[in-house]
């Protein structure tokens, strides 16, 4: 699957995926009224608004962009109706040929990453049949339980030639408190010197899993690297040269195009950029607000246009 999102990066000349993460305050009231109507003010009325706002906006962006991501607690919020408006976001997005990464951020051990990683990226015996439940194509993954909680994630990856995204340097303000953290390995020097930060030893971790399950260029085992530290990301891609980094960040965050040039390689491969609330919710902005509410999947098609054009222009423009 990484040979597909490289290709498609390349066809549409957009490292761009959106994020699918829905809220009622980003749903126009003319699709909200419409839902409610027919199934209440229930949890199914408010999964069906979801569903019919997202598909709107994928059938206005779906040719521009290579990828979506689609983050589950934003359909979780509404319970089992929640959860089949994402499946039918999942099984539509696949439909129009889209990469379709879920932002789980699972990450546990044994048998439950086992079964996450199957229900998510693989496949589940049910008596003699193999059935698939969520099939996205990748899926975050919270690494800070060890390798315990990854490699259940890896052996899916190597048997659907799948693939997961692992957290190393988020674009959240607190996550310092953690991934800055400096430690001090057996291998250096005497334990004297004053270490190195959590994030890099993390993604050697990730090099290194990335190297037991490769494409034709870049591994099956990816990287989240906030747009927001942009530091940080042109060390860790001197560390992951074969990983592919999903930058989070941009836009509503505050990161810009600017900001990501050390996460590409020179061809302008090896990363892909989210943005989410700023394409999905892009009328509500006022540069978007011509189109109104009636037209926001139009705005939404406006603001991964202008978001093509900021990328590709730090990228023209890098030393």
């Amino acid at each position: 699957m990484i040979n597909k999102l490289v290709d498609k990066i390349k066809k549409t000349e957009a490292p761009i995926v959106v994020g699918l993460d829905p809220t009622m305050k980003f749903v126009p009231e003319h699709i909200q009224k419409k839902a409610y109507a027919e199934y209440g003010e229930t949890m199914k009325g408010a999964a069906e608004a979801i569903w019919q706002y997202n598909k709107a906006i994928v059938d206005s962006i779906y040719d521009l962009i290579p990828a979506v991501k689609p983050q589950i607690a934003m359909y979780e919020q509404f319970g089992i109706e929640g959860l089949i408006a994402f499946q039918k976001t999942v099984d539509y997005c696949k439909q129009k040929d889209l990469v379709v990464i879920g932002d789980v951020k699972r990450g546990d051990i044994g048998s439950t990453s086992e079964a996450y990683a199957v229900g998510h990226l693989g496949q589940v015996k049910v008596g003699g049949t193999m059935c698939r439940g969520f099939d996205e194509d990748f899926v975050t993954v919270n690494p800070y339980l060890g390798s315990d909680g990854v490699r259940p994630f890896i052996k899916v990856c190597q048997e659907e030639k799948k693939g997961i995204f692992v957290l190393v340097k988020t674009s959240n303000p607190s996550s310092g408190e953690l991934q800055d953290r400096m430690v001090r390995t057996s291998e250096e020097d005497g334990g004297q010197g004053a270490g190195r930060p959590i994030y890099e030893i993390v993604g050697e971790q990730v090099a290194a899993w990335g190297a037991e399950c490769m494409g034709e260029s870049y591994s099956y085992i990816g990287a989240v690297v906030g747009a927001t530290y942009p530091e940080q990301g042109r060390i860790l891609r001197d560390i992951m040269p074969k990983a592919y980094i999903l930058v989070p960040g941009y836009g509503a965050q505050g990161g810009k195009g600017a900001d990501l040039v050390h996460f590409f390689d020179r061809d302008g491969l090896g990363a892909i950029v989210n943005s989410s609330r700023g394409i999905i919710a892009a009328y509500q902005q006022e540069q978007y607000a011509k189109y109104g509410a009636e037209n926001f999947a139009d705005a939404s098609r406006a603001a991964v246009l202008a978001m093509k054009e900021d990328i590709a222009q730090a990228l023209a423009g890098r030393a």
